[in-house]
C-alpha cells in the first residue's frame, strides 16, 4: 500500500504545479494545517483522489465527538454585533468571529469587546477581498495587515493562528501562503446560508439538516436573523447533546482527520 502511495505521490507531483481555484459552499476539507499538502488534498484530478483513497486515513471509528463551534463571518458591526455578543453570552455559548481588519480599526470597541466576553477571534484579511483574484503578494499583505491590526486590539493568540478566506474564494496558493505565514485555514462542515436573505427559522433548518460530529457552522456577523437563528440553534443542539466550544477548543479535542471527514448526524 505503501508503495502504491510513493507511486501516486510523484505522479501528483510531476503533474503538478497547477493554480487551483476553490469556490464551494461544502468545501473538504474543513481545516487545513500549516502541515497539510494542500494541492493534494484539495484536487480533484484523479490522481490526487488516487492518492487520498490509499494515503489519506479516515477518522478512526469513534473519533466523532459531538462538539460544535459556531463561528461569524465578517465585521465587527455597530448594533448587530453587540446584540449578538448579549445573545451568546445569555445563552453561555463560546464562538469564533472571523474578523476584518479594515473594521475592527473602524470600531475597535466592538472587537476588545469580543475579547473581553471570552470569544474567540480569527483573522478574516484585512479588506475583505475575493483572495482567488489577488496576486500571491497581495494575499500575504491582506493577511499581514488583518493579523497586524487584529492583534493590536485583542492581543488574542488565534488572530495569529486561525484565518477564513472571504466569501470561501482561495486557491491552493492562497492556503500555501496562509501556511507559510503559520496560519490553519478553517472553512467548515456545515454552511448555515445567511449569506442570502433567509429566514432565521430557514438558516436554523438549514444548520440542523446539515448537521455533522464534529461540526464547524459558516454564519456571519451583521445579520439579524442569524441572531434571531442562533437562539433556535443551540437549544436543538444542545438536545441532541452537543457542546458548544470555540474553533480553538474544537481543535484541541479532536484530530483534523475527525474534522475533514465529519460523520453526519440527525438533530
Amino acid at each position: 500500500m505503501k508503495g502504491i502511495a510513493a507511486l501516486v505521490l510523484a505522479a501528483v507531483v510531476a503533474f503538478g504545479g497547477w493554480k487551483l481555484l476553490l469556490h464551494r459552499s461544502n468545501v473538504k476539507p474543513a481545516f487545513v494545517p500549516p502541515s497539510m499538502n494542500a494541492q493534494l488534498e484539495f484536487s480533484d484530478d484523479p490522481i490526487s483522489r488516487a492518492y487520498r483513497a490509499v494515503a489519506i486515513p479516515p477518522a478512526a471509528k469513534g473519533a466523532h465527538p459531538k462538539l460544535i463551534a459556531l463561528t461569524f463571518d465578517d465585521g465587527p458591526y455597530p448594533v448587530f454585533t453587540p446584540m449578538l455578543l448579549d445573545v451568546l453570552h445569555d445563552l453561555k455559548v463560546p464562538a469564533t468571529f472571523f474578523l476584518i481588519g479594515r473594521d475592527a480599526e473602524q470600531w475597535p470597541e466592538l472587537a476588545r469587546r469580543i475579547e473581553a466576553d471570552g470569544q474567540e477571534a480569527g483573522n478574516h484579511t484585512y479588506s475583505h477581498p475575493n483572495l482567488d483574484q489577488e496576486t500571491p503578494a497581495q494575499v500575504r499583505v491582506e493577511l499581514i495587515q488583518g493579523r497586524d491590526v487584529l492583534w493590536a486590539l485583542t492581543h488574542d493568540p488565534s488572530v495569529r493562528t486561525y484565518f477564513r478566506p472571504p466569501h470561501g474564494r482561495f486557491t491552493v496558493e492562497t492556503l500555501k501562503i496562509a501556511q507559510s505565514l503559520g496560519y490553519s485555514t478553517v472553512l467548515w462542515t456545515d454552511d448555515g446560508g445567511d449569506w442570502r436573505t433567509l429566514t432565521p427559522q430557514q438558516i436554523a433548518s438549514t444548520v440542523i439538516a446539515h448537521a455533522t460530529a464534529p461540526d464547524v457552522v459558516l454564519l456571519h456577523s451583521g445579520k439579524l436573523a442569524t441572531i434571531q437563528a442562533v437562539q433556535q440553534i443551540v437549544p436543538r443542539f444542545r438536545k441532541a447533546g452537543y457542546t458548544f466550544v470555540t474553533v480553538g477548543q474544537l481543535l484541541t479535542n479532536v484530530s483534523p482527520e475527525a474534522l475533514n471527514h465529519p460523520q453526519r448526524e440527525t438533530i
